[in-house]
């Protein structure tokens, strides 16, 4: 047994510093793919499964700001980081804004071990008496996003047509809806502008680890938000990084730099305390967690141990594999051709979207990049399209 969740851990870690890296190539994807396997790993026990999801998505909010700030090509929990990402990069210091982010989610484990408790004990009692004000929270949460536009006109259309879209990508008969859905709006959106933009990398500097660092001020303002914004936002279905990352700030002034420690953060305990907020509730508010749902059916106390060990482990492993990985990429991103590299990206996600979506699902990926160009060129802020995922989340708490 003990064996078994080892090798399941380690796969798990392998797992998610692949999808972390490949653009397109989704945890929730791979989740979903074990899940409709299950049959096919009927000698494995389902704890060790579960220890799997859980290692991958950990390790993923790790890896996944790697090409998010070097190649900008993001998923919708790293999106944010492009832009200070990118202002760090094109002045030759890519690398130490993802430490930055790396940073920040190493100190999320113990933050996610330090909240569980009060998950566990007082979060039934507190969803439930909230429950029936979900929509409303939702409501109100996405007035205030958009009334904080500078253009609140466009910043209400995209705001609409996301919505639209995603009520129609969850009612037809699309596989895999998440897939095209954010590949388009968060994705390749972001890669055909990359292309457009011609950019050329200045040589990136290799900081020392100890030399990437904030004030002592800049970590607990940082550490303290992130810490409140978080876990506020892990449990509200259609909220995530981006929004928690946005509270974030709105509690505390951020630069560049400790915007990206901060969203490190959010990323990794959001992520983390879904699996606790599904022992708590029974409710699953990602997809990996929906996943462990699956497998174990119902999730005992011994299994949130063992969860939460691996929450532990892997976060470890994959600080190790983030240094070393950002290294690789710092030292050899300019050595390629830039514009090609987007290109293969943009290959790569058509070829994963054409393989596990049909044909309902590339029209809703055309749609949905569209959209998402549409949203770039017009100076409006990307947290508009997360009503791909609020509105949907209304219309089922209302109706």
């Amino acid at each position: 047994m003990i064996l078994e969740l080892i090798i399941a851990l380690l796969c798990g870690v392998t797992a998610g510093s692949i999808t972390g890296l490949a653009p397109g190539i989704h945890i929730n994807l791979v989740s979903a793919f074990l899940v409709f396997s299950l049959d096919k790993f009927q000698s494995f026990p389902p704890i060790s499964l579960a220890s799997f999801i859980v290692a991958m998505s950990i390790t993923h909010t790790f890896i996944d700001f790697i090409p998010s700030i070097f190649l900008g090509a993001p998923e919708e929990d790293s999106f944010l980081s492009i832009l200070p990402g990118h202002q760090l990069l094109l002045e030759g210091k890519g690398y130490e804004a993802f430490i930055l982010t790396l940073k920040g989610s190493l100190l999320a484990i113990p933050i996610i071990l330090i909240i569980s408790p009060s998950f566990i004990f007082g979060l039934p009692a507190f969803y439930n008496s909230i429950k029936f004000l979900i929509p409303y929270i939702l409501i109100f949460i996405s007035i205030y996003i958009i009334l904080r536009e500078e253009k609140i006109f466009k910043a209400m259309i995209i705001f609409a047509l996301a919505g639209i879209l995603g009520l129609l990508t969850f009612n037809t008969p699309i596989e895999q809806p998440l897939l095209p859905l954010l590949s388009g709006l968060f994705g390749i959106s972001t890669l055909i502008i990359s292309l457009k933009s011609k950019t050329t990398l200045v040589k990136q500097s290799i900081t020392p680890l100890k030399q990437v660092k904030l004030t002592k001020t800049e970590y607990l303002k940082s550490i303290l938000s992130s810490s409140i914004a978080a876990p506020l936002c892990s449990f509200l279905p259609g909220i995530g990084s981006a929004h928690a990352a946005t509270l974030s700030s709105e509690l505390t002034e951020q630069n560049p730099r400790t915007f990206l420690f901060s969203l490190g953060i959010i990323n990794t305990v959001i992520m983390g305390l879904s699996y606790v907020t599904v022992y708590s509730i029974n409710k699953a508010r990602t997809g990996t967690a929906a996943g462990v749902k699956e497998i174990l059916k119902t999730i005992s106390s011994a299994d949130l141990t063992v969860i939460l060990m691996s929450i532990l482990i892997a976060g470890i492993i994959a600080f190790i594999i983030g240094l070393i990985t950002a290294k690789i990429f710092a030292k050899n991103i300019t050595k390629i051709n830039y514009s090609v590299l987007t290109g293969i990206i943009i290959a790569i996600v058509l070829s994963v979207n054409l393989y596990f979506t049909n044909w309902l699902g590339i029209i809703a990926l055309l749609a949905s990049t569209a959209l998402g160009v549409y949203t770039i060129s017009t100076g409006t802020r990307r947290i508009n399209l997360m009503a791909c995922l609020i509105i949907p989340s209304i219309v089922y708490y209302l109706f």
